[in-house]
């Protein structure tokens, strides 16, 4: 009875909802439970739906405070968070317009968009903000919470109903004037209510495996980034882990660690994952051949090595964003992953017919949602009529209503007879030769990824001599052409192949006479993922009209866009230099383009990023040309097929047994650590220390021995210089980065001397790898009996002192990472920036690496310095030596704005000042 009750309430709130400020009041009956986890840097943030709903209140006391009344627009351009979407509900209480911009948008359309819409505050990221006019008040994620009046207001606007206007997205205007699709409330719940009603249904179901997790990777300034970002988790008090990274070693790690249930995706992810799987779970296209006639509940089990990486609890993917492909469809579908994908656009506020997660129908991106109209045109074109079809446009600074109640989509589809409907390709994308007949790219696309060797193709059309005719521009996988049609001289023989296998199941007026490479590392996208197939039609008719076309690939001309050059100026800080440009893939890393051994680092997080590979440190510190560089992403981007002598140490077996097709094989750690190079002795990087017995002995071990023996030995004068309220300060309980000069062994004994006893207690201090190293590999300790001993100082100094290792080069990502979740766990963390120990005590210039640690961990450093240990190491006075003080600085608080270079010197400033006080 109790349940029936609850469907019934729930069923009464999907009916009754007016308008979407009606979801805040979900927020603030789902309490305590995690609403948004969002990953910025090397950190993870963890917000409440009751923490989420305050702040929403917060936004909203300020939108009232500067009287910005409904119907007024507010832009909002940051990447996803918890303030981003407290700020977007607080627009929704007050009746104001958003106008929220892709994180990952241009400046110079950012612009045009402010200038067209006149918002009357303008919300995001410092970053993003600070490249705007500043004549129009800003608010920084970043500062907010200092900002915003203290008490929320959480009461709805009393004028909101479904008409009510929600926001202005913006979805062309990047070679014409912008234009926006403007929403209403009713809009979005014409969608949000179909969904909200088949919940119910499903309800008493869901609480089994409460809570919900959605990993997103979409961007919220897109409906369907929206959909599963915004609306929908309300519904089941989901948590949303936001995550920008699309590594997909990266993804599949955090799907496991954080135990997600769905990811919400686009194909070029789903892509970017099966490459993954190939690359590292062996034997699997056999595999999957084998399993595709099975049962699904045979296919799980036979492939619960792959689930086993993800996770068990993790179980679907919601796809959307752009056309799939039906052979990625297949991939998922054998894997025995549910993978749902719907139909809709911005136009249509997102969805017109979705596949029930339950009952997925391969091929089909589903059947028509209750109130929806589809006609479908001669031409095969869809029509769309309905309430969540927008009735207004946003052109040069007004709103403008729509003529017609049915919309073009300019997609088109065909319905079969038990309403499924299948998607065939875009209308404009249609190549009509001169016979008159039309040729869809995505068939002849299917066919030739079919093609062994071929890791990516589109096929755009090109007016030939004799009419319109289809050409396909290719990306292969050098290392599965067999070696008479490798790229040493022969690449248009491989392209030969590979087109006459294509042709051979295609009909006479489909088959393709000129396929071409294309020059990049991938084909260009939108940050939804998109792909922008006028840009390839562009650079396919300029190449075949060029009298260097049928030249060898090298001879050609390379995308006017180089991606990677950009990555290059992002990551330095310079633009390339002419004479880079002009030396081309001998282009000297170094000397040429001006890339150190931060800007590495900078640089595989920027490829990690843009090309969703992972390149080891190692490897990219081999690369000495940009020619160099290029060939180690585009080997990443190839899918290898593991060998058995690339397994390191008791996974050896393991490709054996699946050779073998023993159901047994490939276990979960052989996909995680399978590598593509051999691999050097790496340090862990140790959560053991935080265990409660090892905390309760190390804290045994401060206060009973170390600092009785700090004063009777050393006995320092401790000097605070920081404000109250610092992190510094007894009564700050934020954990801070700790900096200080470097002077001998024992200099953390003494800085843990000076601090707060809830300080010291809860230190993670970064210690040089190389002297850990040497300690765990029994080396450099003077003779074979310190060797044979050192083992053990390892274990005792990484217990009693909770150390993890800082490597001066290669490495520092993962320390940075180490380093984040310490501080996520409430542990301050000890750096020394100089990278080494000076003899004199003289303060030597800070690594640049600290500036990016403080960057990504997103808190406070308190500054220290040694006074008087340099002198005293030189007159070897240990005992109590004159004039030895530790002084503790005021915080320093990071700006969002400045580089990390910037950031370095003030932080190097800050002790600097404290020795010489």
């Amino acid at each position: 009875m109790q349940l029936r009750a609850i469907a019934r309430q729930f069923a009464h709130r999907a009916n009754m909802r007016s308008h979407l400020a009606s979801l805040v009041d979900d927020f603030v009956r789902h309490g305590k439970q995690i609403a948004v986890v969002s990953y910025p840097g090397n950190r993870r943030v963890a917000t409440s739906y009751a923490e989420l709903a305050h702040l929403a209140g917060r936004f909203s006391a300020l939108l009232a405070q500067q009287k910005i009344a409904p119907g007024e627009r507010v832009l909002l351009w940051g990447a996803n968070s918890a303030e981003w979407v407290a700020a977007f509900f607080a627009c929704v209480l007050r009746g104001v317009l958003v106008v929220p911009l892709d994180a990952h948008g241009s400046v110079e359309f950012a612009t045009r968009v402010l200038a067209d819409v006149a918002p009357l505050l303008v919300i995001g990221d410092a970053a993003h903000l600070s490249q705007l006019p500043s004549r129009i008040p800003q608010l920084t994620f970043e500062q907010c919470r200092q900002q915003l009046p203290v008490a929320p207001l959480l009461t709805p606007e009393p004028s909101l109903n479904r008409e009510t206007p929600l926001q202005i997205l913006f979805t062309s205007g990047t070679t014409s004037e912008p234009k926006g699709v403007v929403h209403t409330h009713g809009n979005v719940l014409a969608s949000l209510q179909v969904l909200e009603s088949e919940i119910i249904k499903y309800r008493k179901y869901e609480r089994i495996v409460h809570p919900l997790r959605f990993l997103h990777t979409l961007p919220l300034s897109h409906v369907f980034g929206q959909f599963m970002g915004l609306w929908v988790p309300p519904l089941l008090a989901a948590q949303v882990h936001y995550e920008d990274n699309l590594l997909a070693a990266h993804l599949v790690e955090r799907i496991r660690a954080e135990r997600i249930s769905v990811a919400a995706v686009v194909p070029r992810v789903l892509e970017l994952l099966r490459r993954h799987l190939e690359a590292t779970v062996p034997n699997l296209s056999a595999r999957l051949a084998a399993a595709q006639p099975q049962r699904v509940w045979t296919r799980w089990w036979h492939f619960r090595d792959v689930h086993r990486s993800f996770g068990w609890k993790f179980w679907a993917f919601v796809s959307g964003g752009a056309a799939l492909p039906a052979e990625l469809e297949l991939f998922w579908n054998t894997l025995a992953f549910a993978l749902v994908q719907g139909y809709g656009m911005t136009e249509t506020t997102a969805l017109i017919t979705l596949n029930h997660p339950l009952r997925v129908a391969q091929g089909s991106v589903g059947k028509l949602l209750p109130g929806r109209e589809v006609r479908v045109a001669e031409d095969g074109e869809i029509l769309v009529r309905g309430p969540m079809v927008a009735q207004s446009m946003w052109r040069k600074g007004r709103m403008e209503p729509t003529s017609d109640p049915w919309l073009a989509t300019g997609d088109l589809a065909a319905m079969d007879a038990s309403g499924q409907m299948h998607f065939l390709g875009r209308k404009g994308d249609v190549i009509v030769t001169a016979a008159g007949l039309n040729i869809h790219p995505t068939d002849i696309e299917e066919a030739l990824r079919r093609q062994p060797g071929v890791r990516d193709v589109v096929v755009v059309g090109w007016d030939g001599p004799y009419g319109p005719e289809p050409v396909a521009a290719l990306l292969l996988d050098e290392g599965n052409i067999s070696a008479d049609t490798a790229v040493n001289g022969a690449g248009d023989a491989a392209l030969q192949r590979i087109v006459q296998a294509a042709n051979q199941s295609l009909p006479e007026f489909q088959r393709v006479r000129h396929a071409l490479r294309w020059p990049e590392l991938e084909f260009p996208h939108t940050t939804l993922g998109k792909l922008l197939r006028r840009q390839v039609t562009a650079w396919v008719n300029t190449r075949l009209a060029s009298p260097l076309h049928g030249a060898k690939p090298e001879q050609t001309q390379a995308y006017p866009q180089d991606r990677l050059l950009h990555l290059l100026e992002t990551a330095t800080g310079q633009p390339v230099p002419k004479s880079a440009e002009a030396a081309g893939d001998a282009a000297d890393l170094t000397l040429d383009l001006h890339l150190d051994s931060l800007a590495r680092v900078q640089l595989a997080l920027a490829m990690e990023q843009e090309f969703g590979v992972a390149v080891s440190d190692e490897a990219l510190a081999a690369a000495h040309t940009l020619g160099d560089l290029r060939q180690l992403v585009r080997r990443e981007l190839e899918p290898q097929r593991p060998a058995a002598a690339t397994v390191p140490g008791a996974l050896a077996g393991a490709e054996t047994a699946a050779s073998a097709g023993d159901e047994k094989s490939a276990p979960a750690e052989t996909i995680r650590l399978q590598p593509r190079e051999a691999q050097r002795f790496e340090l862990p990087y140790p959560r053991w220390p935080w265990s409660a017995p090892v905390q309760a002995a190390r804290v045994l071990f401060l206060e009973i021995i170390v600092r009785p023996l700090v004063w009777l030995l050393a006995h320092p004068r401790v000097r605070h210089v920081a404000a109250a309220g610092s992190p510094s300060d007894p009564n700050s309980p934020q954990p801070a980065i700790y900096i200080a000069n470097h002077v001998t062994y024992i200099d953390g004994p003494l800085l843990l001397y000076a601090l707060p006893a809830h300080v010291r207690r809860r230190m993670a201090v970064a210690m040089s790898e190389n002297i850990l190293m040497d300690w765990r590999l029994r080396r450099s300790q003077g003779n074979w009996f310190f060797n044979l001993l050192a083992p053990i100082e390892y274990w005792l100094v990484t217990a009693l002192f909770n150390v993890f290792p800082m490597p001066a080069g290669a490495g520092l990502r993962q320390s940075f990472q180490h380093a984040g979740h310490a501080l996520d766990h409430g542990y301050n963390v000890l750096v020394f920036p100089e990278g080494h120990r000076a003899d004199d005590g003289r303060l030597q210039h800070f690594r640049p690496g600290i500036g990016m640690l403080v960057q990504q961990s997103r808190t406070n450093v308190v500054p220290m310095a040694l006074r008087g240990l340099g002198e005293a190491r030189q007159q070897r006075r240990w005992l109590r030596p004159p004039g030895l003080e530790v002084v503790v600085g005021d915080r320093v608080v990071p700006d969002g704005n400045e580089s990390n270079a910037e950031l370095t010197e003030r932080l190097e400033n800050a002790v600097r000042q404290l020795l010489d006080s």
